[in-house]
């Protein structure tokens, strides 16, 4: 109850800072009738998957959701890249349904075939049955896996579940400046003025088995590569040089440009 009341606190700040146009979107483990109480409730547009043992109302019968989705092989078919970059496509079916604790919402159900044995069902109150509709929410449900693929690159690049320190204030402190440097490797990865940068960073990365669709992992083994050679630390990058007196003519060019600007 209590991890309920902190996830419902977290939806009361996204409603208050992010416009409702956004669509929530969320995995099986939110897939509760106080989590849809509350969308409901607050007009506000989501995606949850759903769980097997649901039961819902379709053509004013209820019905095992799973057994429902299994009657329907898929109207439409989207197409798509894998992590190996093999082409594959999957069939999709958008089905109109109500749940059993708020018979008079109009809902949908989008059953997905092809990522598994068991099809991926999504409950949405997105209403449409259009195809590009019922396509755009299962990608957008899709790109929610991108946040697994995150953590995923956050454990295994920094071995951040390997931290050994004494209290919860360091972990956030730590936690903060690791998503500083992620930050950074995004910035790199994302923006197109970078191009020649990444492209030169994922070449000193030295990978064996080419470069994944979800770059943030060259980019980081490049800098890390890039970084190693470097023997005297940061510090310098924030002291001021010592001088040994040794006139140069460098030295005086430098100060007469810091004086008087450059020309």
């Amino acid at each position: 109850m209590e991890e309920l009341m902190e996830m419902l606190n977290c939806f009361d700040f996204l409603s208050k800072y992010f416009s409702k146009s956004n669509i929530r979107t969320m995995d099986r483990g939110f897939d509760c009738n106080k989590y849809y109480e509350y969308f409901i409730k607050n007009k506000e547009k989501f995606i949850i998957r759903a769980k097997k043992n649901r039961n819902v109302i379709y053509k004013g019968k209820t019905i095992n959701i799973l057994k429902l989705a299994n009657t329907f092989k898929g109207k439409y078919k989207l197409e798509y890249k894998d992590k190996s970059g093999i082409n594959r496509s999957v069939k999709i079916s958008i089905i109109p349904i109500r749940l059993c604790e708020f018979k008079n919402t109009e809902l949908n159900l989008v059953v997905v075939h092809g990522f598994g044995k068991m099809p991926m069902m999504l409950i949405t109150n997105l209403k449409s049955d259009d195809k590009r509709i019922c396509t755009a929410i299962c990608k957008v449900y899709l790109m929610r896996w991108r946040i697994e693929e995150y953590f995923k690159f956050k454990k295994q690049n920094f071995g951040f579940e390997n931290l050994r320190v004494q209290s919860l204030k360091s972990i956030r402190n730590l936690d903060l400046l690791l998503t500083i440097a992620i930050g950074y490797v995004a910035e790199i990865s994302g923006k197109s003025e970078n191009i020649k940068l990444r492209a030169e960073i994922v070449e000193v990365s030295k990978r064996l088995f080419g470069v994944p669709n979800f770059i943030y992992y060259a980019v980081a083994d490049g800098i890390f590569e890039v970084l190693k050679a470097v023997k005297s630390g940061i510090g310098r990058f924030f002291s001021l040089p010592n001088f040994d007196g040794q006139l140069s003519f460098f030295s005086d060019f430098e100060v007469s440009r810091l004086n008087f600007g450059e020309s």
